[in-house]
C-alpha cells in the first residue's frame, strides 16, 4: 500500500490509526491471501474451504483444467490458484483492469480492459471468455476466479446494441445514482454473458468459481452481474430500474427495444435457479466486506479504542451517511473516551455537477462540513480496490480542521459540494487517501476515530 498524500496535523495520531486500520483491512481480504487461504490440495483431491462452505473435486475425473478469472483482484486470485494447482493447469486467461498486473505469472495469459466504463478490449476479450467456456467439454474442470470490476472488465452486448450503446447506458446508469444491484439488473438484460449466461456456454463442463465479494449480502447474482449464478431478476426488473431513474428519453433506441422485445417475451430470459445449466456449477465466497472490517476492528481494539461495527450493509446518498457518521462522532465527542466507528459498503451518489470525484471523496467532503471546528475526530472513508469512481484515489480523511486549511487555499467546501467536485477539493488540501492498485475489492470501508483524551 502507498502511502496516503495527507498533510498532517494536530490530528496526525487520528490520521495514523485511520490509515492503518484501513491498510490492515485490505491486507486481511487481499485476493493471493484469500484463495491461498480457501484451497487444499491433497493428492487428487482439491477441498475448497471459506466461509463455513465447503467443497471437494476429485481431479483425475476430469480431463483438463483451465484456470480463467476476471476482476481487479483477479491476478492475485489466479497466481494463488496455479501455485495450488500447478502443473494441472492445462490453459488460462485472466481479464483484469489496466494497470493491475503486479505480481502476475508469466507462465499464466493475462490481458487487461477498462473500468467502470467498458472498451473495445471489455468486448473482445469477453467474447473469447465466452469462447473458451463455450468449448469446454463434460470432461473438463473450469476454475473461475471472480472479483468485482468483472461487469464492465467484460462487455459482451445483446442483439443489436452495440459496444457505444451499452457504454454510455453504463454511464448514464452510474451517474443517476443507482445502486450496483440495479445497475447490474439493467447489464444482465444486455448482454450475451452476464446473469448466468457464462454458465450456460460452459454446460456440461463443470466450473468451481471462486468469488472475493463486491457487494451488499455477497448476493452472487450481484457480484459480476452474476457470469456464473442464476438469474432471479427480469426484463420487467430491468425496465423499473429505467423507470425509477427517468432513463427512458436518453437510453439508445437498440436498449430500449431489448428491454421492450423482453417484456414481451420475444428474448429467452437469463437463466434461473431451475435452468440445467447450473447442474455442475459451484459458487463459493472467499473473501467479503465483513471479514475485512472484523479485522480493523481487532486492530482499533489492539490501539486502545473501544471499536464497534456498525454494519457491512451501508448504502443510500453519500453525503447524507456521512453526516449520520458526523452526528455520531459528534455525541462520542461529549464524554471522555477514545472510540472507533467502523462501516462497510457502497454507497451512491447523485451526479448534478461536473467536477471529478467519487462516493468516498464526497462522503468525506460532506462529514469535513459537518465537522467543521469540532476537534479530536477523524473520518476516512476510501473503496477496498484503491479506486474511487473514475479518479487515481481510494478515498480520502477529513477532521474538524479541513474547513479551516481549505479556506486558507481559497476553497469553499460547499461549492466543491455542490459541484460534485471532491476529488479536486481533497488534492488541493491534501488529503487524499492513495494506495494504487491493492489485489482485493470488497466494496468500501468508513472508520471514524474519536478521542477525547488528547
Amino acid at each position: 500500500m502507498k502511502a496516503a498524500t495527507l498533510n498532517f496535523d494536530t490530528l496526525s495520531r487520528l490520521k495514523a490509526d485511520a490509515l492503518l486500520l484501513f491498510k490492515k483491512g485490505i491486507e486481511a481480504v487481499n485476493g493471493y491471501k484469500v484463495v491461498k487461504d480457501a484451497m487444499r490440495l491433497d493428492g487428487d483431491v482439491l477441498t475448497v474451504v471459506a466461509q463455513g462452505k465447503l467443497k471437494q473435486l476429485q481431479l483425475s475425473q476430469f480431463k483438463r483444467i483451465h484456470l480463467i478469472g476476471v476482476g481487479k483482484a483477479s491476478v492475485a486470485m489466479a497466481r494463488a490458484a496455479k501455485e495450488v494447482l500447478g502443473e494441472r493447469v492445462h490453459s488460462s486467461f485472466i481479464v483484469t483492469k489496466y494497470h493491475h498486473m503486479q505480481d502476475a505469472p508469466s507462465e499464466l495469459r493475462i490481458v487487461q480492459s477498462a473500468h467502470p466504463i467498458p472498451d473495445e478490449n471489455s468486448y473482445k476479450h469477453a467474447r473469447e471468455m465466452f469462447r473458451l467456456c463455450n468449448e469446454a467439454k463434460e470432461e473438463d474442470l473450469i476454475i473461475n476466479v471472480v472479483s468485482g470490476g468483472a461487469s464492465s472488465l467484460l462487455c459482451f452486448p445483446a442483439g443489436e446494441i452495440t459496444l457505444e450503446d451499452k457504454r454510455f447506458t453504463t454511464s448514464l446508469l452510474l451517474k443517476s445514482g443507482a445502486t450496483i444491484e440495479e445497475i447490474n439488473t439493467v447489464r444482465k438484460h444486455l448482454s450475451k454473458i452476464k446473469g448466468g449466461q457464462l454458465a450456460r456456454a460452459a454446460f456440461p463442463a463443470t466450473m468451481l468459481t471462486l468469488i472475493l465479494s463486491d457487494v451488499i449480502g455477497d448476493d452472487l447474482g450481484t457480484i459480476a452481474s452474476g457470469i456464473t449464478s442464476p438469474d432471479p431478476t427480469t426484463f420487467f426488473d430491468a425496465y423499473r430500474v429505467i423507470e425509477k431513474y427517468r432513463l427512458e428519453k436518453l437510453l439508445p433506441d437498440s436498449v430500449l427495444s431489448r428491454l421492450h422485445r423482453g417484456m414481451e417475451g420475444k428474448i429467452a430470459e437469463t437463466p434461473k435457479a431451475d435452468d440445467e445449466c447450473f447442474k455442475h456449477i459451484h459458487n463459493i465466497v472467499v473473501g467479503s466486506n465483513r471479514i475485512a472490517l472484523k479485522t480493523i476492528e481487532d486492530h482499533a481494539k489492539q490501539l486502545g479504542y473501544e471499536a464497534g461495527i456498525l454494519t457491512d450493509e451501508l448504502k443510500g446518498e453519500a453525503r447524507e451517511i456521512a453526516k449520520n457518521f458526523a452526528n455520531r462522532a459528534k455525541r462520542l465527542v461529549k464524554s471522555k473516551t477514545k472510540a472507533c466507528l467502523i462501516a462497510g459498503g457502497e454507497t451512491s451518489v447523485t451526479v448534478v455537477g461536473h467536477g471529478k470525484g467519487g462516493r468516498n471523496t464526497e462522503m468525506a467532503l460532506a462529514a469535513a462540513i459537518a465537522l467543521d471546528g469540532i476537534p479530536n475526530i477523524a473520518f476516512l472513508s476510501a473503496s477496498t480496490d484503491g479506486t474511487d469512481g473514475e479518479t487515481d484515489t481510494a478515498g480520502a480523511i477529513a477532521d474538524g480542521s479541513t474547513l479551516a486549511r481549505a479556506k486558507n487555499l481559497g476553497l469553499i467546501a460547499s461549492e466543491h459540494l455542490q459541484n460534485n467536485d471532491s476529488y479536486n477539493f481533497f488534492k488541493l488540501v491534501g488529503d487524499l487517501v492513495v494506495t494504487g492498485a491493492t489485489n482485493t475489492n470488497v466494496m468500501d470501508i468508513q472508520i471514524v476515530l474519536v478521542d477525547t483524551t488528547l
